[in-house]
């Protein structure tokens, strides 16, 4: 009888310890993993759509489908990440112009002084051009596009205040590496520095840098108060960034998967432009109570100086599609 109790017991546990080590497996070691690459903190909402994006991957896919999200280029800096996903290393990102380095029709992601507002950003992005943009980068990067996240106008921060394009005068400006920044800054009199997101802030701080630009949020995100003081509304860039998942890694789910990924990631962008639209008002404000001082600007003398050497920048097939665009606007 006790040695029939023992083996009851021992079965007992041995079972119970199995049911662990089953659950730990199956809660560790998803079917399927995705490693995000992200630039922004954990702050920022493009961070917050990802995480809320991983949460109901999980849930709706019973566990066989996780992601792991890593901000503030921890993994890597955008260009790095989009190598590591197309050589299937890590399996997401957020990305946009930086892309026209290798397919040229994703300069109109980020084209300096395309749009007046979001809504004709919206009509280009929803309308044939970006129609376009999607299957290029599906056919000839191999990154999916998931929808769009939105970016906010991008705006000049610096040490000394600049309402005209001649005040700045050399002014060293970081720029991301992408070839229409480069060319609009130096055109309009700066001296434009590409240079990784993650760098700036230390690089501001020291002096090797004497400006930047970027949108509001991420001038909050980025800390970029704490050493500059002026935040110049140029609103230069109207733009959007794209979610994107490897192409090859997409097409390695199973269908009812691929259903469920696509239907989260579209629960993903709709969250995001909801976080969006709350947070772009109250970071103006806590902008303004760090102490920046907001500055109006000419914004067409800038746009005068700039235009026709941004326009000339272009490829022949790439002014094609400028006009396309001006026509869709008007």
């Amino acid at each position: 009888m006790l040695n029939t109790r023992r083996f009851i017991l021992r079965y007992s546990f041995l079972t119970i310890v199995f049911l662990v080590l089953v659950q730990c497996k199956t809660v560790s070691e998803p079917e399927f993993l995705f490693r995000a690459a992200l630039l922004p903190s954990e702050d920022h909402t493009w961070t917050k759509a990802f995480v809320y994006f991983g949460e109901i991957l999980e849930e709706r896919s019973n566990g066989r489908m996780k992601v792991e999200v890593y901000p503030s280029e921890q993994l890597a800096k955008e260009m790095e990440a989009i190598r590591l996903i197309k050589t299937e290393v890590i399996d997401m990102t957020t990305t946009g112009s930086t892309l026209s380095n290798w397919s040229e029709i994703l300069v109109f992601c980020e084209l300096p002084f395309l749009f007046k507002d979001s809504t004709e950003m919206k009509q280009v992005v929803n309308g044939p051009i970006g129609e376009r943009i999607t299957k290029e980068m599906i056919q000839k990067e191999g990154l999916r596009p998931l929808g769009y996240f939105l970016r906010g106008n991008r705006h000049l921060t610096s040490n000394r205040p600049i309402k005209h394009p001649d005040d700045l005068n050399g002014l060293v400006t970081r720029v991301p590496n992408v070839p229409s920044f480069v060319t609009a800054w130096r055109i309009l009199g700066a001296k434009p520095t590409p240079m990784a997101l993650s760098e700036v802030f230390t690089s501001l701080q020291q002096g090797t840098i004497e400006a930047q630009e970027n949108p509001l949020a991420m001038i909050k995100n980025m800390g970029f108060a704490e050493v500059q003081k002026y935040l110049n509304l140029t609103g230069h860039v109207v733009s959007w960034v794209y979610p994107v998942i490897g192409e090859k890694q997409f097409q390695k789910l199973p269908p009812d998967l691929k259903e469920v990924f696509l239907e989260a990631s579209t629960d993903m962008i709709h969250y995001e432009h909801q976080l969006f639209l709350e947070n772009e008002k109250r970071v103006q404000e806590e902008l303004k109570a760090t102490g920046m001082e907001f500055i109006e600007v000419n914004k067409k003398a800038f746009l005068q100086k700039s235009e026709k050497g941004i326009y000339n920048s272009l490829t022949p097939e790439m002014q094609e599609v400028y006009h396309q665009i001006r026509a869709q606007l008007n």
